[in-house]
Protein backbone atom coordinates (compact mmCIF):
# COMPACT_ATOMS: atom_id res chain seq x y z
CA UNK A 1 0.00 0.00 0.00
CA UNK A 2 2.82 2.40 0.89
CA UNK A 3 4.60 1.65 -2.41
CA UNK A 4 1.42 2.53 -4.35
CA UNK A 5 1.11 5.86 -2.51
CA UNK A 6 4.76 6.76 -3.22
CA UNK A 7 4.37 5.78 -6.89
CA UNK A 8 1.23 7.94 -7.24
CA UNK A 9 3.04 10.89 -5.66
CA UNK A 10 5.97 10.53 -8.05
CA UNK A 11 3.63 10.43 -11.04
CA UNK A 12 2.05 13.69 -9.89
CA UNK A 13 5.35 15.58 -9.72
CA UNK A 14 5.65 16.25 -13.48
CA UNK A 15 2.02 17.42 -13.57
CA UNK A 16 2.62 19.87 -10.73
CA UNK A 17 5.77 21.17 -12.41
CA UNK A 18 3.89 21.66 -15.69
CA UNK A 19 1.07 23.49 -13.90
CA UNK A 20 3.54 25.83 -12.19
CA UNK A 21 5.08 26.70 -15.56
CA UNK A 22 1.68 27.78 -16.89
CA UNK A 23 1.05 30.18 -14.01
CA UNK A 24 0.92 33.82 -14.99
CA UNK A 25 3.87 35.93 -13.89
CA UNK A 26 2.45 38.65 -11.66
CA UNK A 27 3.86 42.17 -11.34
CA UNK A 28 4.26 43.65 -7.88
CA UNK A 29 1.63 46.26 -7.01
CA UNK A 30 3.60 47.56 -4.00
CA UNK A 31 0.45 48.95 -2.39
CA UNK A 32 0.51 51.06 0.76
CA UNK A 33 -2.82 51.46 2.58
CA UNK A 34 -1.30 54.18 4.76
CA UNK A 35 -0.90 56.45 1.71
CA UNK A 36 -4.17 58.38 2.04
CA UNK A 37 -3.64 60.47 -1.11
CA UNK A 38 -3.23 57.28 -3.14
CA UNK A 39 -6.38 55.85 -1.54
CA UNK A 40 -8.33 59.01 -2.35
CA UNK A 41 -7.25 58.84 -6.00
CA UNK A 42 -8.08 55.13 -6.08
CA UNK A 43 -11.56 55.76 -4.65
CA UNK A 44 -12.20 58.31 -7.39
CA UNK A 45 -11.18 55.81 -10.09
CA UNK A 46 -13.31 53.10 -8.49
CA UNK A 47 -16.41 55.31 -8.41
CA UNK A 48 -15.93 56.63 -11.95
CA UNK A 49 -15.01 53.38 -13.71
CA UNK A 50 -16.05 50.40 -11.55
CA UNK A 51 -19.27 51.15 -9.67
CA UNK A 52 -21.21 51.40 -12.92
CA UNK A 53 -21.10 47.58 -13.12
CA UNK A 54 -19.53 46.32 -9.87
CA UNK A 55 -20.77 46.88 -6.35
CA UNK A 56 -18.78 47.43 -3.22
CA UNK A 57 -21.72 46.35 -1.11
CA UNK A 58 -19.81 46.05 2.19
CA UNK A 59 -18.22 49.50 1.91
CA UNK A 60 -20.11 52.62 3.01
CA UNK A 61 -19.34 55.99 1.45
CA UNK A 62 -19.08 57.49 4.91
CA UNK A 63 -16.09 55.24 5.62
CA UNK A 64 -14.10 57.38 3.15
CA UNK A 65 -13.90 60.03 5.87
CA UNK A 66 -11.15 57.83 7.36
CA UNK A 67 -9.08 58.76 4.29
CA UNK A 68 -9.13 62.45 5.19
CA UNK A 69 -12.17 63.42 3.12
CA UNK A 70 -15.04 65.47 4.50
CA UNK A 71 -18.66 64.43 4.03
CA UNK A 72 -19.16 67.33 1.61
CA UNK A 73 -16.16 66.26 -0.49
CA UNK A 74 -17.52 62.71 -0.62
CA UNK A 75 -21.00 63.84 -1.65
CA UNK A 76 -19.77 66.38 -4.22
CA UNK A 77 -17.04 64.27 -5.84
CA UNK A 78 -17.73 60.59 -5.25
CA UNK A 79 -21.52 60.22 -5.10
CA UNK A 80 -23.15 60.82 -8.46
CA UNK A 81 -26.54 59.08 -8.24
CA UNK A 82 -28.07 60.71 -5.18
CA UNK A 83 -27.07 58.19 -2.54
CA UNK A 84 -26.66 59.04 1.11
CA UNK A 85 -23.22 58.82 2.77
CA UNK A 86 -24.39 55.98 5.03
CA UNK A 87 -25.30 53.83 2.01
CA UNK A 88 -23.01 51.24 0.45
CA UNK A 89 -21.40 51.41 -2.99
CA UNK A 90 -24.12 49.80 -5.08
CA UNK A 91 -23.70 49.19 -8.81
CA UNK A 92 -25.87 51.15 -11.21
CA UNK A 93 -26.13 48.16 -13.56
CA UNK A 94 -28.89 45.64 -12.82
CA UNK A 95 -27.65 42.07 -12.38
CA UNK A 96 -30.26 40.69 -14.83
CA UNK A 97 -29.15 43.12 -17.53
CA UNK A 98 -25.48 42.37 -16.90
CA UNK A 99 -26.06 38.63 -17.18
CA UNK A 100 -27.92 39.11 -20.46
CA UNK A 101 -25.22 41.35 -21.95
CA UNK A 102 -22.03 39.72 -20.65
CA UNK A 103 -23.20 36.18 -19.90
CA UNK A 104 -22.44 36.57 -16.20
CA UNK A 105 -23.28 39.17 -13.56
CA UNK A 106 -20.25 41.28 -12.50
CA UNK A 107 -19.05 40.19 -9.05
CA UNK A 108 -19.02 42.36 -5.96
CA UNK A 109 -15.54 43.84 -5.53
CA UNK A 110 -15.47 44.53 -1.79
CA UNK A 111 -13.32 41.49 -1.00
CA UNK A 112 -11.76 40.80 -4.39
CA UNK A 113 -8.33 42.04 -3.27
CA UNK A 114 -8.37 39.58 -0.38
CA UNK A 115 -9.40 36.66 -2.60
CA UNK A 116 -7.27 37.42 -5.67
CA UNK A 117 -4.42 39.42 -4.18
CA UNK A 118 -3.13 42.90 -5.01
CA UNK A 119 -0.48 41.68 -7.47
CA UNK A 120 -3.06 39.68 -9.44
CA UNK A 121 -5.40 42.69 -9.72
CA UNK A 122 -2.54 45.00 -10.70
CA UNK A 123 -1.40 42.62 -13.44
CA UNK A 124 -4.93 41.85 -14.62
CA UNK A 125 -5.93 45.50 -15.10
CA UNK A 126 -2.84 46.06 -17.27
CA UNK A 127 -3.07 42.98 -19.52
CA UNK A 128 -6.23 43.50 -21.57
CA UNK A 129 -5.85 43.27 -25.34
CA UNK A 130 -8.08 43.47 -28.42
CA UNK A 131 -9.54 40.13 -29.48
CA UNK A 132 -12.23 40.19 -32.22
CA UNK A 133 -13.12 36.57 -31.43
CA UNK A 134 -14.51 37.51 -28.03
CA UNK A 135 -18.09 38.85 -27.59
CA UNK A 136 -16.85 42.07 -26.00
CA UNK A 137 -13.90 42.46 -28.36
CA UNK A 138 -11.47 42.15 -25.44
CA UNK A 139 -9.43 39.39 -23.83
CA UNK A 140 -6.87 39.22 -21.04
CA UNK A 141 -3.62 37.30 -20.66
CA UNK A 142 -4.00 37.10 -16.88
CA UNK A 143 -7.63 35.93 -17.05
CA UNK A 144 -8.10 34.27 -20.47
CA UNK A 145 -11.59 34.52 -22.01
CA UNK A 146 -12.78 36.88 -19.31
CA UNK A 147 -16.35 38.16 -19.82
CA UNK A 148 -15.49 41.68 -18.65
CA UNK A 149 -14.64 44.31 -21.31
CA UNK A 150 -11.73 46.67 -20.75
CA UNK A 151 -13.36 49.49 -18.74
CA UNK A 152 -10.15 51.56 -18.68
CA UNK A 153 -9.28 51.25 -22.38
CA UNK A 154 -9.72 54.98 -23.06
CA UNK A 155 -7.00 55.65 -20.48
CA UNK A 156 -4.59 52.84 -21.34
CA UNK A 157 -5.24 52.59 -25.07
CA UNK A 158 -5.56 49.38 -27.06
CA UNK A 159 -3.05 46.57 -26.73
CA UNK A 160 -2.65 43.67 -29.15
CA UNK A 161 -1.04 40.27 -28.69
CA UNK A 162 1.88 39.69 -31.06
CA UNK A 163 4.53 37.04 -31.49
CA UNK A 164 7.97 38.15 -30.28
CA UNK A 165 9.98 35.52 -32.16
CA UNK A 166 10.79 33.43 -29.10
CA UNK A 167 9.70 29.89 -28.33
CA UNK A 168 8.08 28.47 -25.21
CA UNK A 169 9.10 25.20 -23.56
CA UNK A 170 6.43 23.43 -25.62
CA UNK A 171 7.88 24.81 -28.87
CA UNK A 172 5.03 27.26 -29.39
CA UNK A 173 5.65 30.86 -30.42
CA UNK A 174 5.66 33.22 -27.45
CA UNK A 175 3.45 36.28 -27.57
CA UNK A 176 3.76 39.68 -25.94
CA UNK A 177 1.42 42.61 -25.42
CA UNK A 178 2.10 45.64 -27.61
CA UNK A 179 0.42 49.03 -27.31
CA UNK A 180 -1.21 49.48 -30.73
CA UNK A 181 -3.24 52.63 -30.05
CA UNK A 182 -2.21 54.95 -27.19
CA UNK A 183 -4.78 56.14 -24.67
CA UNK A 184 -5.18 59.38 -22.76
CA UNK A 185 -2.45 58.38 -20.32
CA UNK A 186 1.14 57.32 -20.91
CA UNK A 187 2.05 53.77 -19.84
CA UNK A 188 3.72 55.13 -16.69
CA UNK A 189 0.71 57.27 -15.81
CA UNK A 190 -1.67 54.38 -16.43
CA UNK A 191 0.35 52.04 -14.21
CA UNK A 192 0.25 54.67 -11.45
CA UNK A 193 -3.53 55.00 -11.81
CA UNK A 194 -4.00 51.21 -11.61
CA UNK A 195 -1.75 51.09 -8.56
CA UNK A 196 -3.95 53.69 -6.82
CA UNK A 197 -7.09 51.74 -7.77
CA UNK A 198 -5.67 48.45 -6.47
CA UNK A 199 -4.47 50.19 -3.31
CA UNK A 200 -8.03 51.39 -2.67
CA UNK A 201 -9.46 47.93 -3.36
CA UNK A 202 -7.04 46.45 -0.82
CA UNK A 203 -8.17 49.08 1.69
CA UNK A 204 -11.83 48.46 0.87
CA UNK A 205 -11.45 44.78 1.70
CA UNK A 206 -10.53 45.70 5.29
CA UNK A 207 -10.80 49.41 6.13
CA UNK A 208 -9.76 48.77 9.74
CA UNK A 209 -6.52 46.99 8.84
CA UNK A 210 -4.26 49.94 9.71
CA UNK A 211 -5.87 50.34 13.13
CA UNK A 212 -5.80 46.56 13.60
CA UNK A 213 -2.06 46.47 12.99
CA UNK A 214 -1.47 49.34 15.42
CA UNK A 215 -3.58 47.55 18.03
CA UNK A 216 -1.69 44.32 17.38
CA UNK A 217 1.67 45.99 18.00
CA UNK A 218 0.37 47.50 21.25
CA UNK A 219 -0.92 44.08 22.36
CA UNK A 220 2.44 42.43 21.62
CA UNK A 221 4.31 45.01 23.73
CA UNK A 222 1.73 44.58 26.50
CA UNK A 223 2.13 40.79 26.47
CA UNK A 224 5.92 41.15 26.49
CA UNK A 225 5.73 43.37 29.58
CA UNK A 226 3.25 41.00 31.21
CA UNK A 227 5.61 38.08 30.54
CA UNK A 228 8.47 39.85 32.30
CA UNK A 229 6.20 40.70 35.23
CA UNK A 230 4.96 37.10 35.45
CA UNK A 231 8.55 35.79 35.39
CA UNK A 232 9.66 37.91 38.34
CA UNK A 233 6.40 37.17 40.16
CA UNK A 234 7.06 33.46 39.71
CA UNK A 235 10.61 33.87 41.10
CA UNK A 236 9.20 35.69 44.13
CA UNK A 237 6.64 32.95 44.85
CA UNK A 238 9.15 30.10 44.46
CA UNK A 239 12.23 31.64 46.07
CA UNK A 240 11.74 29.81 49.41
CA UNK A 241 11.35 26.43 47.64
CA UNK A 242 14.38 26.72 45.36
Amino acid sequence: MMKKIILAALLCVPLLAHASEEEVKLDSAQVNVEDKLSLQRGARVFVNYCVGCHSGSYMRYSRLEDLGLTEKQIVDNLMVTGEKPVETMTAALRRDDAKAWFGVAPPDLTLVARSRGADWLYTYLRTFYRDPSRPTGWNNTTFPNVAMPHALWALQGQQVLKEDGGKSHEGQAEKVLVLDKPGKLSPVEYDALVKDLVNYMVYMGEPAQTKRKETGIFVLFFLAGLTVLAYYLKKEFWKDIH
